[in-house]
């Protein structure tokens, strides 16, 4: 049990995947309905790190630089007759969020997280970075 003079997450772990997976499926339920509907069936998945070709892929040599990603066909890119190639899939990166919320100290670990899930639908309803980030500014 923590004392006066200690912390009282000393005694605590870093979240593991499982935990992070129910704080992105918990994001997402918290979502106004017709932004859940919008998005359809995407599939979450949470890693530690992107992987070496992921990371190579955008010249990002520090695996702590990428937070989050959306992979598949934007939904503007879809054919109307026909299902996508592959089910659209967002990764959440474990380790760059926790970095992320240790380095910032202002907001809670879901807050982060429901940040990087909600950027990463943006792109899967065709957004490019410029215009998810000009929506945040402006709800600011």
């Amino acid at each position: 049990m923590p004392t006066a003079s200690t912390p009282i997450w000393a005694d605590q772990l870093a979240p593991s995947l499982d935990d992070f997976a129910r704080l992105a499926e918990q994001a997402f339920a918290d979502l106004p309905e017709e932004f859940r509907a919008a998005a359809g069936e995407v599939v979450f998945r949470i890693d530690d790190f992107a992987d070496d070709e992921t990371l190579a892929s955008f010249g990002i040599e520090d695996p702590f630089e990428l937070s989050g990603l959306y992979h598949g066909v934007d939904i503007g890119r879809r054919d109307s007759m026909g299902p996508a190639i592959e089910p659209s899939r967002i990764f959440l990166y474990r380790r760059p969020i926790l970095d992320e919320w240790c380095e910032r100290g202002d907001v809670g670990l879901a807050e982060i997280i429901t940040h990087v899930l909600i950027h990463e639908i943006g792109h899967h309803f065709g957004l490019d970075d410029d215009q998810i980030h000009a929506i945040e500014d402006a709800a600011d």
